[in-house]
């Protein structure tokens, strides 16, 4: 696919945020490109993976004992 392109004239402060936002093997056209691009609204599909297997356990685990705690609070409040 041939795309058309343009010069830009930016100045040395824009280049060098431009160059920090740069990931490996990005062009500078992508990085403009995602930055630019407005958010869109995020799937749960977004986020698998972001975690590793063992982080995910220890983040169930945590959020049991939260729950367990949360369901002792509120028996004493209601007994």
């Amino acid at each position: 696919m041939c795309m058309a392109t343009k010069t830009l004239t930016i100045t040395e402060q824009a280049y060098g945020l431009l160059s920090e936002n740069k990931l490996e093997e990005e062009s500078f056209s992508e990085v403009i490109v995602r930055v630019i691009t407005p958010k869109k609204r995020r799937t749960l599909l977004d986020y698998f993976g972001i975690l590793t297997l063992e982080e995910g356990e220890l983040l169930f685990e945590d959020l049991e004992k939260i729950r367990a705690m949360n369901l002792k609070t509120l028996q004493k409040r209601f007994s």
